[in-house]
C-alpha cells in the first residue's frame, strides 16, 4: 500500500513531524480515551458478530437506517470489501488514491480511466473530497455520474474519506441501487491505529458485503467509539471548522514560498512547486519531518500533498521550507 504516516523508520514515531498523513495534529480526540477504557471490559470476550451497538452509532451520527451501514476495519477494509462485488472493469478518475485500482486487481478485476462508457458489472470508484487534490463534486454532480453509470449497468462507489470535513456534500442519506458509500473516521478521530470505517448501502447490498466481511470485525475498542460517536457530533463539527481556519491559513503561508495551493475541502492540500522536490524531501527527512509525494498519484515530482496541523507545526514547516528554498 502507498500511503503516508510511515513513521516507523525509528523506535520513537513520536519524533516524526508528519505532514504526509491527514490526521487530527492533536491526536485522538479527548473522549476516545475514556471509550477505549471502557471496552477493556468486553475484550475477553468475541466481539458481537452482529456488530450491534456499533452499527447503532454509526447509522445515528450518520443519519441512516441501522440497516443500511456495514461497520469495517477501516476505510482499507471497505475498500477491499466493495471490489469483491461485481468482476467487472474498475473505473477511476485520476489523480485519486490508488488503492481502488490495486485492491481491484487483487480480486481479479481490470481497471481503466473512466471516460463516460461502462457495461453491467463495471464499477466507478471516485473520492469525494478527492485525495489528493481535495477537489469537492456536488451531490448533483454525483448524481449526474450515477445516472450515467447506472444507464450502462454499473454501479458508482463514492470514498467519503474525508467528507466529516465538508459534511453538507455526503451522499450517505441519498442511498439507492447502484450506490455504495464509503468512510472512514480515522482523520477526523485521530485514530488510524484503531480500524473503523464503514459502508453504506441499500440492505440487499450490505447483505451481501456481510457475507464477505471477516467475523469478529470490528473489534472491541473500534465498536465502543462507533457507539458513542451519538455522543461527540458537536466535538466532530469543532474539528471541521477548527480544520478549515487552519486549512486557509497553511494556504497562504505555502503561496509566500511560491507555490501553487490547490483548493481543497479536505485536511490537505495539494502544493505544486514548479521543480522536482525529490531532494527537498530527502532533506525535510533526514530533519524529522515527513511528506507526501504524489508518485503514487501519478503526478510529477514538483507535487506534495500536504497534511494541516496546527498552526505551530504548519509555521515549523514552512520556516524549514524557507532554508531549503532560500525563501525570506
Amino acid at each position: 500500500m502507498n500511503h503516508g504516516g510511515c513513521v516507523w523508520d525509528t523506535d520513537h514515531p513520536s519524533e516524526w513531524l508528519d505532514f504526509s498523513a491527514n490526521l487530527r495534529p492533536e491526536g485522538p480526540a479527548e473522549w476516545i480515551p475514556e471509550a477505549i477504557h471502557q471496552s477493556l471490559e468486553n475484550i475477553r470476550y468475541y466481539p458481537d458478530p452482529e456488530m450491534k451497538r456499533a452499527r447503532r452509532g454509526m447509522a445515528r451520527f450518520l443519519g441512516i437506517p441501522e440497516k443500511c451501514i456495514l461497520p469495517t476495519s477501516g476505510g482499507a477494509a471497505a475498500i477491499d470489501l466493495v471490489t469483491q462485488l461485481d468482476d467487472g472493469c474498475v473505473f477511476t478518475l485520476p489523480p485519486t488514491f490508488g488503492e481502488y485500482t490495486a485492491r481491484a486487481a487483487v480480486h481479479g478485476r481490470k481497471t481503466a480511466v473512466w471516460e463516460g462508457m461502462c457495461g453491467p458489472g463495471d464499477t466507478l470508484m471516485i473520492c469525494n473530497p478527492n485525495n489528493p487534490t481535495g477537489e469537492i463534486r456536488t451531490q448533483e454532480e454525483l448524481a449526474a455520474l450515477l445516472a450515467e453509470v447506472k444507464a450502462g449497468g454499473g454501479s458508482l462507489i463514492v470514498d467519503e474519506a474525508f467528507i466529516e470535513y465538508c459534511p453538507e456534500y455526503s451522499l450517505r442519506r441519498n442511498l439507492c441501487s447502484g450506490l455504495i458509500i464509503l468512510g472512514s473516521f480515522s482523520k477526523i478521530l485521530g485514530i488510524p491505529g484503531i480500524r473503523l470505517g464503514y459502508i453504506c448501502a441499500e440492505p440487499e447490498t450490505i447483505d451481501r458485503l456481510r457475507q464477505k466481511t471477516l467475523p469478529w470485525t470490528p473489534d472491541a475498542a473500534a465498536a465502543e467509539i462507533a457507539a458513542a460517536l451519538p455522543e461527540h457530533r458537536e466535538e466532530i463539527a469543532a474539528e471541521y471548522e477548527l480544520n478549515r481556519k487552519r486549512r486557509n491559513l497553511f494556504g497562504k503561508q505555502l503561496q509566500t514560498l511560491g507555490a501553487e495551493v490547490h483548493p481543497s475541502q479536505g485536511n490537505f492540500l495539494l502544493v505544486d512547486f514548479h521543480r522536482d522536490m525529490s531532494a527537498a524531501a530527502e532533506t525535510l527527512k533526514a530533519g524529522k519531518i515527513l511528506v507526501r509525494t504524489c508518485a503514487s498519484f501519478g503526478l510529477p515530482a514538483s507535487f506534495w500533498r500536504l497534511a494541516v496541523k496546527t498552526e505551530e507545526e504548519n509555521t515549523r514547516f514552512i520556516a524549514a521550507m524557507e532554508d531549503i528554498l532560500h525563501v525570506r
